[in-house]
């Protein structure tokens, strides 16, 4: 069920912040979480979803210098992103871009951050090297386009919808792969005979061995998703030969010193960017609180591009 209700207001401890909040980005982890599959990590609270904020500073703990009210914020939590307050750790946030509004802002921590980490931190995406994105119109697919152009790499998208690989291409996708009946390896092939050099898998089990195939020799293959299943056969013997890795990785239970190591490397090599245009937000549409049944139904239909955002108004 999901409904509007009421909570005690959170106070800021010592290195906290108390944030009003004005929109928060949806993500796929809170349709998961709704339907009893993806439960809060200890100490967030497990009835008040929202895993990204964009809003205003309200309070600040004694210990935090970085932070004052008034001050525009935006970044990821654990939980409760979608009431009106709240407290999180004051080095897990970023300043809003000049030129952007707190909805805008609202659609960048989730998804950049999560690229960001799995592809150019973890997957060691370097310039003239290749990356495929599985599900590449959605929030964290359509961020990854824009990080491998700032990269100067080439980008190929999977997708089983022809209208949203047009999308994606018009923000540079080098290469569209239409998924036909599950397929893809051999369109990757067809584009880069060599295979890619970085998956960013959302998919899991089902996409397992075709990733293996498509990855080039010292690939990197980055799992982030299992909407495709949990369990899948690898041939050991092509991972072998071909020298790659494969590495899984989740945002949300990360202890708050890494997840602020993470916001601290993306705001000094991307936050600029989206004020030079070279990045930006991609939103599907910006719905009031209330719509929240609306937006999770979306959602769980695949009718999206890019991110929904949930606003107070």
């Amino acid at each position: 069920m999901l409904e509007i209700g009421e909570i005690e207001l959170p106070k800021p401890a010592q290195t906290q912040v108390l944030v009003r909040v004005a929109a928060a980005g949806l993500n796929r982890a809170d349709c998961l979480q709704r339907r009893g599959f993806y439960p809060a990590p200890r100490g967030v609270p497990a009835d008040v979803p929202g895993l990204e904020l964009a809003g205003v500073v309200e309070a600040v703990g004694a210990e935090v210098k970085d932070w004052a009210p008034g001050d525009r914020v935006m970044g990821i939590v654990g939980g409760g992103g979608m009431a009106e307050r709240v407290v999180t750790q004051a080095r897990e946030l970023m300043r809003v871009p000049e030129g952007l509004s707190l909805d805008q802002a609202a659609a960048i921590p989730e998804a950049f951050l999560t690229a960001y980490d799995a592809v150019v931190l973890q997957g060691g995406l370097r310039r003239g090297e290749s990356v495929l994105f599985h599900a590449v119109a959605s929030g964290v697919g359509t961020a990854g386009i824009q990080l491998a152009s700032v990269v100067g790499a080439t980008s190929l998208g999977t997708s089983r919808t022809v209208e949203k690989l047009a999308r994606c291409s018009s923000l540079g996708l080098g290469h569209a792969v239409l998924v036909d009946d599950g397929q893809f390896a051999d369109q990757v092939l067809e584009a880069v005979p060599r295979g890619v050099d970085v998956v960013l898998d959302t998919v899991g089990a089902a996409y397992l061995a075709q990733n293996l195939k498509v990855v080039a020799a010292k690939g990197r293959i980055i799992v982030i998703g299992l909407m495709g299943g949990v369990k899948g056969e690898l041939s050991l013997g092509a991972l072998l030969g071909k020298r790659a890795s494969i590495r899984g990785s989740v945002l949300r239970s990360r202890s708050p010193a890494e997840k602020a190591e993470l916001t601290a490397a993306f705001s000094q090599a991307m936050l600029g960017k989206f004020e030079t245009g070279e990045l930006r937000p991609i939103i599907d549409d910006v719905l009031p609180m209330t719509e929240i049944q609306t937006a999770h139904a979306r959602m769980d239909a695949n009718e999206t591009f890019g991110k929904l955002v949930l606003s107070w108004g």
